[in-house]
């Protein structure tokens, strides 16, 4: 296994505006403000940045490949302005009926990830706006980041509490920008401490 430093990225309501009726189409593909930035932010500070996300509506027939694949070109084409980039998008296609191990919140996508880019899940951030998310990263052994947008931005701070204590050790952030300053801030302070020098690193500027 390599030490590449990766972070797993959920994609509806974490880094693109959620919707009751599913993300069909690349115009609805909006993205979050200060998302895009912050995964630059991410990347620029040394983190690979890998989406893992359910996509029923392939299996529910809502919109088709090619369409997901321009989705994700769009995505790809405004982070590229940012100067940041998604490694790779893994998706569970199937309808939640389908009973597959890789809809979250089962681990099928994390382990897919770990399995691709030779990486020991134990310790990686995985980031989402929901209880299945924060399930599925834990399954695999991630570290639970919750941001507060999304699902997660129609909460009340009780109902914050009550999915937290559902997944011990979860972090609340704001939103992704809180949580890239966040990481980048715990790694320079681990740099610190170690005497180690951040010269240039992960600036937040």
């Amino acid at each position: 296994m390599t030490s590449m430093k990766l972070i797993i990225l959920d994609r509806d309501g974490t880094i693109n505006e959620d919707r009751d009726d599913f993300v069909k189409t690349p115009d609805e593909w909006v993205p979050i403000p200060g998302a895009l930035e912050a995964i630059a932010r991410l990347n620029h500070a040394g983190w690979h940045t890998v989406v893992a996300t359910n996509q029923s509506g392939l299996g529910r027939g809502t919109f088709d490949m090619a369409t997901l694949n321009a989705m994700h070109t769009k995505m790809n084409q405004l982070l590229a302005k940012q100067g940041g980039r998604i490694d790779a998008v893994f998706f569970c296609p199937h309808a939640p009926e389908e009973s597959c191990h890789c809809r979250k919140p089962l681990p099928g996508l994390f382990e897919q990830i770990g399995e691709r880019f030779g990486v020991a899940l134990h310790d990686v951030p995985a980031v989402g706006d929901s209880l299945r998310d924060l399930q599925a990263g834990v399954a695999a052994g991630c570290r639970p980041h919750l941001v507060r947008t999304g699902n997660a931005a129609r909460m009340s701070s009780e109902q914050i509490d009550a999915l937290c204590a559902q997944v011990p050790g979860t972090r609340v952030h704001a939103d992704l920008t809180a949580f890239a300053e966040h990481i980048v801030r715990e790694e320079r302070k681990g740099r610190t401490d170690t005497g180690e020098s951040d010269s240039g690193f992960g600036g937040l500027d």
